[in-house]
């Protein structure tokens, strides 16, 4: 069972969430909180799976919640934001306050319910529509134009990162990085030089966005021996989550070019 908390200051919109969650076999939703306050209390009492999480709350905003329970060593849950202002900033804060996924609430009650189980599986999200700004805003090697500072993302000098940008987008490749037909190996740097040769080859096509089992039909191996790489190169590159992973795998120069996203935004 999928339990969940959800964060809105409107009750009427925390009724419908419930509504639509409750409906689905396997999700319990086990709290509601109307603020900040309130989300950060729960989360350490109930530690659900996934936290639904407004963003404009009086008092601490879900912002604020979302950085205070990611800081909470003790509180597993993934934290997915819903918002209904489709705002840059609103994006990028959420993610390096540690959010795992961001979905406008003009999303599909499908949508949503996606959403929840993707985070529950530990993966992360964003929807499609914003997925091209996050990998515009941190990953261009090289814009035409200087670009907005990035957020003090903690971590040391990790970038926060987004999932793969929709098919459309087309990247410039990295100085030494592969090609989709050889997606291993772009340039080595001091934070990937721990990885194994697999390992780089795993991270060049987590930036295609691929799921795992696409992953391990690529590279000829079992699913679970793609898990476990994933695990392993998240390890040892000190960052959360796939999310974080794809950006990074940009900014190292390991991406490669004629990226193309799952349907469902996951990463």
């Amino acid at each position: 069972m999928t339990t969940v908390l959800l964060v809105d200051d409107q009750e009427l919109v925390r009724a419908g969430f419930r509504i639509i969650l409750q409906s689905e076999p396997g999700i319990d939703v086990v709290g509601e909180a109307a603020n900040g306050t309130d989300a950060v209390r729960l989360a350490a009492e109930l530690n659900p799976d996934v936290i639904c999480m407004d963003v404009q709350m009086p008092g601490v905003d879900g912002l604020e919640a979302t950085r205070m329970i990611v800081a909470d060593a003790a509180v597993t849950s993934a934290v997915l934001i819903l918002t209904t202002f489709d705002r840059d900033d609103y994006l990028f804060e959420a993610l390096a306050a540690g959010a795992s996924g961001f979905l406008l609430k003009s999303a599909s009650p499908e949508d949503l319910v996606s959403a929840v189980e993707v985070l529950a599986r530990g993966d992360a999200l964003l929807s499609p529509d914003v997925t091209r700004r996050v990998i515009e805003r941190f990953a261009d090697p090289a814009p035409a134009t200087a670009p907005a500072p990035a957020p003090d993302l903690g971590g040391g000098n990790l970038p926060v990162a987004g999932v793969i940008s929709p098919a459309t987008a087309d990247f410039p490749s990295p100085e030494g990085a592969g090609t989709p037909a050889d997606p291993a190996r772009g340039r080595k740097t001091g934070a990937t030089a721990a990885l194994t040769e697999r390992e780089t080859d795993v991270l060049a096509l987590l930036a295609r966005g691929q799921s795992n089992a696409e992953i391990a039909s690529q590279l000829f191996v079992g699913e679970a021996t793609v898990k476990t790489h994933v695990s392993n190169l998240l390890a040892k590159l000190g960052i959360r989550d796939r999310i974080q992973a794809v950006v990074f795998a940009y900014e190292n120069g390991i991406a490669v070019r004629g990226a193309t996203p799952p349907a469902d935004g996951t990463a």
